[in-house]
């Protein structure tokens, strides 16, 4: 069943896509908890809303749990797979008839809320998870540009003041004045350097000219890997690719083609296809070309919606036209004492969010099933020893 929505720009009541979460209502006119799926484009799927929410007309939501509990049947509709009974369809597209699959399994009340409890625990940890690294880019993101973009700590000593939330020590590595530069003014000191000589620009390779031997094969990371951050159904490449086309985790890789993004990769060894770039430095900390790199990509993103090709893009020029300041040593250790621990966090928390996304979508069908049984899952009930 779906609602349709008239102003979705203020509220406190999720608005339900397909996709998930894409705005908020000012009212609730489904009350939660609730259970959408997908009905049409992007199909099956689904959400777990804990509050009254909005569904959308692409969407189909649970109407009724019938003594059943919410949160398990959340799981029952994740492990069916809709969209092979849209196989060759131009538009995938649910209807009722598609939830029929549901009454092939129906477990006891007491062991779907243990089901829903293990599955539940890792989602909130996978929840926490990312919400933390979204805090501490947050973070990493506010203390660059009040240093490196907006020169607080300079403004600051100009004025006669101790910079705010910095030791005197840290304070006394910056200038009190300004150079002018064909940036305008910059801290007394500080070079101009453009994107492409801070960092390396590594271009992906045509992948399908390495196609896979079946031995040792590596999932080919394209920009729809990039987006969603793993390798899950992706196409396969031969390892036989030079040693700096292959990804590891920890990699900055940029994509400059259709959608761009800039992302510190955590989704596994991968080979880097074309219209990626992976970005690496032999001089200069990952935070310093990461955050200098997302910096910019406003701006690219403007340039690749000027092109008037179906797929915007830029250029490496545009890579040469972007600058980066580089401070002085001492500054720049200072940053780094900082930035390069948030940094090393993210990637641990997004290496051990996918760990636990993994073991969940192994659970997942097991314990639906029954094959997976009550008395081994007491075996396996603390989500922390289940990620080793």
């Amino acid at each position: 069943m779906d609602l349709p929505v008239q102003d979705r720009t203020n509220g406190n009541y999720p608005v339900v896509a397909s996709t998930g979460i894409v705005g908020f209502h000012t009212e609730g006119p489904v009350k939660g908890p609730g259970v959408v799926i997908g009905r049409s484009g992007s199909i099956g799927g689904g959400q777990f809303i804990d509050q009254d929410f909005w569904p959308l007309n692409t969407t189909l939501w649970v109407k009724d749990f019938k003594g059943n509990d919410p949160r398990y049947c959340y799981y029952l509709l994740k492990s069916i797979d809709f969209k092979s009974m849209n196989a060759g369809s131009g538009v995938p597209t649910l209807n009722r008839n598609h939830l029929h699959p549901m009454a092939a399994v129906k477990a006891p009340l007491k062991a779907q809320k243990a089901i829903a409890g293990v599955l539940g625990d890792l989602d909130d940890r996978i929840t926490l998870l990312r919400e933390t690294n979204t805090t501490l880019e947050t973070i990493a993101q506010a203390l660059f540009k009040s240093w490196f973009v907006d020169f607080d700590p300079v403004h600051a000593k100009m004025q006669g003041r101790v910079p705010e939330g910095m030791d005197q020590a840290t304070a006394a590595l910056f200038p009190d004045s300004f150079d002018e530069s064909e940036l305008g003014a910059v801290p007394k000191g500080w070079h101009v350097k453009s994107l492409d000589a801070v960092a390396s620009f590594l271009n992906g390779l045509a992948l399908q000219k390495f196609p896979p031997t079946g031995d040792n094969d590596l999932p080919v990371i394209k920009i729809a890997q990039l987006r969603k951050g793993d390798t899950v159904g992706a196409d396969l490449a031969s390892r036989s690719i030079k040693p700096e086309y292959v990804i590891q985790n920890g990699d900055v890789l940029f994509s400059w083609s259709g959608s761009l993004e800039v992302e510190i990769w955590c989704g596994g060894e991968g080979a880097l296809n074309q219209h990626l770039f992976k970005v690496t430095s032999d001089v200069f900390p990952k935070w310093f070309y990461f955050l200098w790199t997302r910096h910019h990509l406003d701006h690219f993103r403007q340039v690749a919606a000027s092109k008037a090709t179906t797929m915007g893009h830029i250029q490496r020029a545009h890579l040469t036209g972007a600058k980066a300041l580089v401070p002085s040593d001492g500054v720049l250790r200072a940053a780094n004492s900082v930035l390069e621990p948030i940094i090393q966090r993210l990637i641990e928390n997004s290496l051990q969010a996918n760990s636990l996304a993994a073991l969940r979508d192994t659970l997942l069908p097991r314990l639906i099933s029954g094959q997976l049984r009550l008395s081994e899952l007491e075996l396996i009930s603390n989500a922390e020893a289940l990620s080793e």
